[in-house]
């Protein structure tokens, strides 16, 4: 069975639903180049014709949207079981889809259902119309693994206040769908059984002529907004663990480097299980990807959209050069021991030098120069 399924399902009105859906349930979802290369040419041609007057980017079950990218492959190939090319090949294409998302001219109504993790994000924060519901759990937790938050993140997390975005990154924090919407990762919040309600409100929808390109947003965001109405019961009792550390994440943040930040979040003395999570997996996280997040999310701060996912190749292919991400995988994916053997023992001890040398470009033109053209 194809690990992506594409479906037109007709409107009453003579148009089409495209509906993108992810078909590999037993991996969480987990976007492979196979299912990168499925979508961005089906997307390109939907583009293209008026029939299709919006996107529905959804998953098979109900646990996971989408948990990661195909980190096990990508692992395999930097150890020489696999393409070399490998790694350069799926970051290039991962980041070429979903910038293709943010600038897509139709609307994309993703459907962010359970896990939405790694390459799930940038599939969400890609999309025009980001869902939440009530089973909803976001994070970036690339600190685990010796990576860094990518597939955009260099973007959409430094658009968050007061340091959330770094505090996420680095603590690999969950989020979910209250907190999401609090921080402008999610525009609805909408029930978990109202997926069904929605596709009927697609497809029975009125959408207007086709040259009114307008009026499809104006659609979906009328459907959207009777179903986010309809759905406020399921949110009420929800907590906002980020809303309601906000001040004390803004505190910890305000130092003048990422070592001192750090040992002020492990010093915090909290019995709250959302916080003392967060510092557990920060005090167990890569040092080099610490120091790395803090220093690609200063360089990306001013940066245009494409510039971010060119900065962000280079910087991923540099990381599959290095024993940190292999070593990263190896010991929670691959061997699952749980112990993974950093390069350093603690963040101040990572050199500058090393930093710079993996935020250096390995070429002479990027291959994603062509971006925004």
């Amino acid at each position: 069975m194809s690990s992506v399924i594409f479906t037109e399902h007709p409107t009453q009105d003579g148009h089409a639903i495209a509906e993108i859906k992810l078909n590999a349930e037993r991996s969480l979802n987990a976007l492979t180049l196979e299912m990168i290369d499925e979508i961005l040419p089906r997307l390109e041609s939907w583009e293209q014709d008026d029939k299709i007057v919006a996107i529905l980017l959804d998953s098979a079950g109900e646990k996971a949207f989408c948990a990661g990218g195909d980190v096990v492959n990508l692992y395999k190939a930097i150890i020489g079981e696999g393409d070399p090319d490998f790694p350069q090949q799926f970051f290039d294409r991962e980041y070429r889809l979903d910038y293709r998302l943010h600038t897509y001219a139709k609307p994309v109504v993703c459907w962010g259902n359970g896990i939405v993790m790694g390459g799930g994000m940038g599939l969400l924060s890609g999309s025009s119309h980001r869902i939440v519901t009530e089973t909803s759990r976001l994070a970036m937790p690339e600190v685990t693994i010796g990576l860094y938050p990518d597939v955009g993140a260099s973007w959409f997390l430094n658009r968050l206040p007061n340091g959330t975005g770094r505090f996420l990154a680095i603590t690999g924090s969950q989020i979910n769908a209250l907190d999401a919407h609090h921080l402008g990762l999610a525009d609805r919040m909408i029930a978990s059984d109202k997926r069904g309600v929605l596709f009927e409100h697609l497809t029975n929808a009125r959408w207007g002529d086709d040259d009114q390109a307008d009026d499809a947003q104006g659609v979906v965001n009328k459907i959207l907004r009777e179903l986010e109405r309809e759905s406020q019961p399921v949110f009420e009792e929800m907590e906002a663990p980020v809303y309601k550390f906000s001040p004390l994440i803004r505190e910890l943040m305000d130092h003048d480097t990422i070592d001192q930040a750090v040992a002020a979040i492990l010093a915090v003395e909290s019995d709250d299980k959302w916080f003392g999570k967060a510092q557990k997996t920060l005090s167990h996280g890569s040092s080099v990807s610490i120091k790395l997040i803090d220093e690609q999310l200063k360089r990306a701060k001013y940066m245009s959209l494409a510039q971010v996912f060119q900065s962000e190749l280079a910087l991923s292919v540099q990381c599959c050069r290095h024993r940190e991400f292999p070593e990263g995988v190896r010991a929670l994916l691959v061997d699952k021991d749980g112990k993974p053997e950093w390069t350093y023992s603690n963040v101040a001890a990572v050199e500058d030098s090393f930093i710079d040398g993996l935020l250096t470009q390995p070429w002479a033109q990027n291959p994603l120069a062509d971006l925004g053209d």
